[in-house]
């Protein structure tokens, strides 16, 4: 089974969170997702008067897969990376930019937002969000021992039967 590659919770899940509100509120964004390269969905964040959001599940698999081949691209022409990506529409753009290298923040506005804006305040989302995610990679794992998995299978024993 895949698993998102990085457990986002507690303190640094609330600071991501707001992070991704105050840019909403900045810019006028409707939709703000934190997802991980593996297409999972970490965080996100809609405005008050956006309409009903897309499938937000969707929208990150998609993000991620465009990612591994705008990455591959970037590969081929002699280039670490692309570290943002732009999709415009006639109603609507679709703003992606890499927090680290785990993750990537996807904006979703209509074309009322000026780009311009929405960059200039992502880019500083990003570096704060980059320095929260860099703070978990020095917190260990959660190990759960024999004794958990023990209690566990006891109670499910007990409450299916």
């Amino acid at each position: 089974m895949i698993e998102p590659s990085l457990e986002l919770y507690g303190d640094a899940y609330e600071r991501v969170d707001q992070q991704l509100q105050d840019l909403l509120d900045t810019t006028g964004v409707r939709y703000g997702l934190l997802v991980d390269r593996k297409g999972f969905v970490l965080s996100h964040k809609e405005a008050l008067w956006a309409p009903r959001p897309p499938a937000l599940d969707s929208v990150a698999t998609l993000v991620a897969s465009n990612a591994a081949a705008t990455a591959a691209l970037a590969n081929l022409l002699g280039e670490r990376t692309f570290s943002e990506q732009i999709h415009q529409g006639e109603n609507g753009t679709l703003y992606v930019e890499s927090v680290g290298d785990q993750t990537l923040l996807t904006l979703i506005f209509d074309s009322s937002v000026p780009l311009g804006k929405v960059k200039v305040y992502a880019k500083k989302a990003v570096a704060q969000m980059s320095a929260v995610l860099d703070e978990l990679k020095d917190v260990p794992a959660v190990q759960l021992g024999d004794d958990f998995n023990k209690g566990v299978n006891a109670l499910l024993d007990d409450l299916l039967g």
